[in-house]
């Protein structure tokens, strides 16, 4: 399978770079997967398509502020973007961190008046720094909102807000769930009145959800590990959805990801579920868990893009992509979003 044979032409103009004045007035593509039957609607009009009984799995993940501008002792700065959580990397105190400008072992650093010691310095432009003060304290008081590279400006104010779902809790991600950036509490109120359960999984966003596949044969890409949690009531919700024939809507590919990496354990266990998830979604697989998918529109050749083409299939996406540019659809983060059926 070649990664080439999944692009498409996206217009500069189209990559939104800025949220809309009022979240939830975005639009919103429904795709039939099945017959490839596309409708324009506007994102509210998402409870028309979910039936009581359904199940929508939320990522109530938050990102954190995590861009750091640091200052050596040489006088030179240096931006440090602190790292998601993991599992195995939960300490703030001693944490992984990417960096823009030259880092040696024992540099020592400042941020504001607090000082960042060096400890180890990696070839792919990360490194493990080491504070006295909790480094995801330091955010919250110096930090800036680490905007995806695309839209090419610094953080502001308002990113702050509506650069994070209105359910965040679980610091973790320095990356939005971005399908879930249109989502607001009147149309989950509306959701949970038809009779929709709606559940939350955590899945901690990392950078690497950015990172292009640089392979041309996909089967020899190697998947990011993000670290998430499924709690025991999410696991109930689904498998009473899959014994009564119901369905179980992801909100967004974290989700996604979440839970096809966790289906074995979903279907036999009746337990909280936690781990590292790595898998690589693309088309060919078939999808355990998920019935439904929210998402936003995805960059060429990206693995989000290739786990929609696996859901939808690509002969259906492909031409669903053509309409959102041709109707002129806002792209990415703060764009708009697909429903798929």
């Amino acid at each position: 399978m070649k990664l080439s044979d999944y692009n498409y032409h996206l217009p500069k103009s189209l990559i939104a770079d800025m949220p809309s004045k009022i979240r939830g007035t975005s639009r919103l593509l429904v795709l039939d997967r099945k017959y490839g039957k596309i409708l324009d609607k506007k994102y509210m009009d998402i409870t028309d398509f979910l039936e009581t009984g359904d199940v929508l799995v939320l990522n109530d993940t938050k990102v954190i502020k995590a861009r750091l501008l640091a200052v050596k002792s040489s006088g030179v700065e240096c931006e440090l973007i602190i790292l998601e959580k993991h599992s195995f990397d939960d300490d703030w105190f001693c944490h992984k961190v990417l960096h823009r400008g030259k880092l040696f072992v024992g540099d020592k650093l400042k941020v504001g008046n607090v000082d960042i010691t060096v400890n180890e310095v990696f070839s792919d432009g990360t490194a493990v720094v080491q504070s006295d003060y909790n480094l995801l304290d330091l955010t919250e008081k110096y930090g800036k909102v680490p905007l995806p590279p695309y839209m090419h400006r610094q953080a502001m104010p308002i990113d702050e807000k509506r650069y994070q779902t209105i359910w965040a809790q679980e610091k973790g991600s320095v990356a939005a769930p971005t399908a879930s950036l249109n989502m607001t509490a009147d149309i989950l109120t509306t959701l949970r009145y038809k009779g929709v359960k709606v559940v939350s999984l955590t899945l901690h966003v990392g950078l690497g959800t950015f990172l292009p596949i640089r392979t041309d044969n996909v089967e020899d890409h190697h998947m990011h590990q993000e670290y998430f949690h499924i709690p025991f009531e999410t696991v109930q919700s689904i498998q009473l959805a899959k014994m009564t024939g119901n369905r179980v809507i992801a909100l967004g590919t974290t989700v996604a990801r979440a839970l096809e990496y966790s289906h074995l354990q979903i279907v036999n266990k009746n337990l909280a579920i936690s781990g590292e998830a790595d898998i690589f979604i693309y088309p060919g697989y078939k999808f355990q868990i998920v019935d439904g998918l929210i998402t936003n529109y995805h960059a060429p050749k990206s693995t989000v893009l290739m786990l929609t083409a696996a859901f939808a299939g690509w002969d259906k996406l492909l031409p669903a992509y053509n309409h959102a540019i041709d109707q002129k659809y806002l792209f990415f983060s703060y764009g708009d979003s697909m429903l798929i059926i």
